[in-house]
């Protein structure tokens, strides 16, 4: 999760309906290298009864406890305070988003489509080998480098222990970011780098694959056979990294992300449900078509349909290897940027489908309301968060039913209104 795929989260959650990133699916995740972080009770009291310094004293207790060396601890605490600007950004919450289609132009622009086809050929060499010892395709892999770090060119500036300090000190998910910290410790006695040249995205995020710190310590390698795991400044360990990530998160070496599909007319739409796997076959004989005739894949292959952008957008069938880039990162907008930029790498010529762009995107507030509004009129949105989630489509999808529209579960400002009105 980089610190721009942290933005466009926060920016997305209307349009993805996922939770903010891969490091918080991860967040429970041992570290390796033998140090047992468990949670130590001294720094569990409530901090906004301690003074940071006090706060810095118990965690360094911990720490210790936890077999962090004292001399590491104060050379990487050296002169730390809580940075207001973190603060700031994990409290943020956005009256608009970005629909998916400005999200995607962005992600999947010409020219990182371009950049990346050249550091493709650049770095065959070492892609073949990843390749052969992780079974990840290379176009994946220098997809997500694109999206993560523009390909190694932004890779954060943020003093990762100050950010992650901050957030176990007065963050909202302190005994999340806690987690972190004590992973980051553990990089840092591992030797991979050391504490002045520790950067990152304000939420701790690091190297050219921004992993999470508990993220790193279980997947990322060392590739390139210098002695260090090194994602800041080797492009082979970064890259060798998110393979051995992806391996481990279930990828299909060979097997397509998934693909556009064209659907026919009278589509019941309340199939484009995530729980809804169906076989290729299956899709087929509903009159689910594939756009590019070259997407051969074994008909039993189960798959999933997705309408990012309601029944008046494209069509994608979801098939595994989607879900493994969701482990990633768990944005739906993320992961087709992923597959639809690793398209382009091999030579693909983009959605063939058209954006709704002239539909008004809904605000936070809106949002809101819509889930409240849901609830009143008996349907089970979840909470009012403005988050658009599993439930709230589903929730969404009953509504439209109920009214004979297509049931797509895309909750669009004209839905609002409907439901205003009801």
């Amino acid at each position: 999760m980089s610190h721009t795929a942290t933005a466009c989260t926060l920016l997305l959650l209307s349009a993805c309906s996922e939770a903010p990133a891969q490091s918080l699916a991860t967040a429970a995740n041992s570290p390796s290298d033998g140090l047992t972080l468990s949670p130590v009770p001294a720094a569990s009291v409530d901090s906004e009864r301690l003074s940071f310094a006090d706060w810095r004293t118990l965690l360094r207790s911990d720490a210790i406890a936890a077999g962090i060396e004292a001399e590491l601890f104060d050379r990487a605490f050296a002169g730390v305070s809580p940075n207001p600007d973190v603060l700031a950004a994990d409290s943020s919450q956005p009256e608009f988003t970005r629909p998916v289609w400005e999200y995607l132009d962005g992600a999947v622009s010409p020219i990182r489509v371009s950049r990346g086809r050249s550091l493709l050929a650049q770095q065959r060499n070492n892609l073949t080998r990843i390749e052969q010892r992780y079974a990840v395709d290379g176009e994946v892999l220098v997809a997500i480098w694109g999206l993560e770090s523009n390909f190694g060119s932004n890779i954060g500036h943020h003093n990762v222990i100050r950010s992650l300090a901050t957030l176990a000190y007065e963050g909202r998910r302190q005994a999340f970011w806690r987690s972190q910290l004590l992973a980051v410790l553990q990089i840092l006695q591992h030797g991979d780098i050391t504490p002045e040249r520790l950067v990152g995205s304000w939420a701790g995020a690091m190297g050219q694959t921004q992993f999470m710190p508990t993220t790193y310590n279980q997947h990322a390698v060392d590739f390139d056979g210098d002695g260090r795991r090194d994602l800041w400044n080797s492009s082979t360990d970064a890259l060798a990294s998110a393979a051995h990530y992806l391996q481990a998160s279930g990828w299909q070496q060979g097997q397509p992300w998934g693909f556009e599909v064209r659907l026919p007319a009278e589509f019941d739409y309340s199939l484009a449900d995530p729980d809804n796997r169906r076989s290729l076959a299956e899709w087929k004989a509903l009159g689910v078509t594939p756009m590019d005739s070259s997407n051969a894949v074994a008909s039993a292959t189960p798959a999933t349909l997705l309408l990012p952008a309601g029944h008046r957008g494209p069509a994608f069938l979801l098939l595994s290897n989607f879900r493994s880039i969701l482990k990633y990162n768990n944005s739906t907008s993320y992961a087709l940027a992923i597959g639809l930029l690793a398209d382009g790498l091999r030579g693909g010529t983009g959605v063939h489908g058209s954006w709704p762009r002239s539909d008004r995107q809904l605000g936070r507030s809106e949002r809101i309301e819509l889930q409240a509004l849901l609830s009143q009129n008996g349907f089970a949105p979840g909470p009012a968060d403005g988050i658009i989630g599993a439930n709230t489509r589903k929730a969404v999808r009953a509504f439209q039913q109920r009214r004979g529209q297509p049931a797509d579960g895309y909750p669009s400002y004209e839905l609002l209104e409907q439901l205003r009105n009801h």
